[in-house]
């Protein structure tokens, strides 16, 4: 399999050199040349597999012969040793619960299945890797935990300061050793905008073997599949596929989704959920895509102005936006309105959601009203707990602290404040 720059300006590489490098030099990101099928009777079969079994033989036609067989599926074992269960709420929507790993969020998928690959693939190398990674929130948390201690690797964590909750905050912050955090006083976007400066950036190559962890890089990206097979392969009504809501902040995750279905998987259609960052949802009504200063909500994974990977639901597309337009659609939920969904699911159905959830779970519920869809699924995206007082604050209860949780709220932060300036985030990469 070979990887594409979606500028187009850079040559195709393996999944190995897309790995390694993060983004192409053109500043595009990789795409694979084809959609490989996935294969007819993994979708017959699919309720006798294993999740591991499922994992490996979605994800070895991308990998190419890059990662031998037994190692690819120790790593895709290793990704998926944790439950992810399809849960029902009420009659017409079920819950895929992707809070189950170490740091209790959908992004530990993605995270531990590049820090093995990544590891994999440096065993011999030398010179010392910086993965450089811009946070919302969980991916933090999910890449620091994947990496660390990881022999060759420093992993340099940018955040915005005052925008995480306690939890994803002590999560990136608190390990020390070979992960570093930097606490930007901006927005995400204005993160994962001094990522890629430093990517372009000649004086820092030169200094630091950099790649990135962030859903640009296609070892994050696309074992994200892995959670839509495993709802398919949870899923009840078989003959009846569902309609998918995705909490969508950069949307790598829903694009991941997105390329599911392409290669085989039944979903009768998307959903991209998103908060009052509502980019897309304004593009499926216009056509035309205009980034915008992020804003603060409750549901902060997910405040991003600018996706990074919707480029890449465009290329699934071939740009062609009437078809993009058959299979997506997008929905804008409040912060007030997320607040009383978290209520009323837990009043009416016993059932507590996160603030992302929570956006998953209105946009699927309007949907499935007015389109008279049947039934879906929408992706509950991190654990309550993370987010204690946006639950808290909707539901009048407080949210019990996880015992996993206990001794990490009780370590002391360890970060680096730096201003919003492109300039400083480069004398730290140097110095």
């Amino acid at each position: 399999m070979k990887y594409y720059s979606t500028n187009r300006k850079s040559p195709a590489v393996d999944f190995k050199e897309a790995t390694i490098k993060g983004q192409a030099p053109d500043k595009g990101l990789y795409f694979p040349e084809r959609i490989p099928a996935v294969d007819e009777d993994l979708i017959k079969r699919i309720g006798n597999l294993s999740n591991e079994e499922i994992a490996f033989h979605v994800i070895r036609p991308y990998t190419g012969n890059e990662i031998p067989e037994e190692k690819l599926f120790r790593i895709v074992s290793e990704t998926v040793n944790f439950p992810m269960p399809l849960v029902q709420v009420n009659d017409s929507i079920w819950s895929l619960e992707l809070f189950h790993g170490p740091t209790l969020a959908f992004k530990d998928v993605g995270a531990r299945f590049m820090s093995r690959c990544l590891g994999y693939f440096l065993k011999d190398n030398e010179k010392k890797v910086t993965v450089l990674v811009a946070t919302s929130g969980d991916t933090g948390g999910a890449v620091a935990n994947g990496f660390y201690l990881t022999e060759g690797v420093d992993v340099v964590i940018l955040y915005p300061s005052g925008k995480v909750s306690p939890v994803q905050e002590k999560q990136l912050t608190t390990l020390g050793g070979n992960i570093h955090a930097l606490e930007v006083k901006g927005t995400f976007d204005d993160c994962q905008q001094m990522v890629k400066k430093a990517f372009a950036n000649e004086e820092i190559q030169k200094k630091r073997f950099l790649t990135s962890a962030n859903s640009i890089n296609v070892a994050r990206w696309l074992p994200q599949q892995f959670y839509y097979f495993f709802a398919y392969r949870q899923w009840p009504y078989k003959k009846d596929p569902p309609v998918i809501s995705v909490p969508s902040g950069n949307f790598g995750n829903i694009c991941a989704g997105i390329l599911a279905q392409r290669s085989g998987l039944p979903v009768k259609h998307f959903i991209a959920a998103c908060n009052v960052n509502d980019v897309v949802s304004g593009y499926l009504k216009t056509e035309v895509l205009k980034p915008k200063t992020a804003v603060s909500t409750w549901s902060n994974a997910m405040d991003v102005g600018n996706p990074s990977n919707f480029v890449r639901i465009l290329e699934i597309f071939h740009h062609r936006f009437p078809d993009l337009k058959d299979h997506l659609s997008s929905c804008s939920i409040s912060d007030e309105e997320t607040l009383a969904t978290i209520n009323s699911v837990f009043r009416e159905f016993k059932y507590l959601t996160d603030p992302h959830g929570a956006v998953g779970y209105e946009a699927l519920n309007r949907f499935l009203k007015n389109e008279a869809a049947g039934k879906g699924i929408f992706l509950e995206t991190a654990h309550p707990v993370k987010f204690p007082e946006a639950v808290e604050k909707a539901t009048g209860r407080p949210v019990e602290i996880l015992s996993s949780l206990a001794g990490l709220m009780k370590k002391d932060k360890q970060s680096v404040l730096m201003e919003n300036d492109f300039n400083h985030f480069k004398e730290y990469l140097l110095y």
